[in-house]
């Protein structure tokens, strides 16, 4: 849920984010709620630089939930909260997000569904049949 690699594999071939070096899950840096963690750069499919992402937890229940409110160069606002919820075949991935694109407006809400859908898809992939599992994207109107 919170490492780098897992972070990629469910975003690629979409977005890429870079971590600082040793960094391999968002534990391995000190949490303060509501302090970054690190700035990472996100890369369209992996490779060309679009912006950044100051990393900023406000909760965090390793394995459980988190819920990030990451100052990011291309968003007024972003607010992603995943839970993961034990269900009778395996579990539940819910992640509910609330985000104003800074430009780009319905492209770029467009492009964060998709990108979410495709996370949601990978997800259920590595989830299903061996636990069994859900994912799942509620987006407040």
């Amino acid at each position: 849920m919170t490492s780098m690699k897992g972070i990629s594999t469910e975003m690629h071939p979409y977005l890429r984010m870079t971590a600082p070096p040793g960094v391999a899950r968002l534990e391995d840096v000190p949490f303060e709620p509501g302090q970054p963690l690190f700035r990472s750069k996100l890369l369209l499919g992996g490779v060309l630089p679009v912006g950044w992402s100051d990393v900023t937890l406000r909760e965090l229940e390793p394995g459980r939930r988190f819920v990030e409110e990451s100052p990011m160069s291309t968003m007024r606002q972003w607010r992603h909260e995943r839970r993961i919820i034990e269900a009778h075949a395996g579990v539940d991935i819910i992640d509910q997000l609330d985000f104003e694109p800074r430009f780009g407006g319905r492209l770029a809400e467009a492009f964060i569904r998709r990108l979410f859908e495709h996370r949601h898809s990978v997800l259920r992939r590595a989830l299903t049949p061996s636990i069994g599992g859900r994912a799942s994207q509620e987006k407040p109107a």
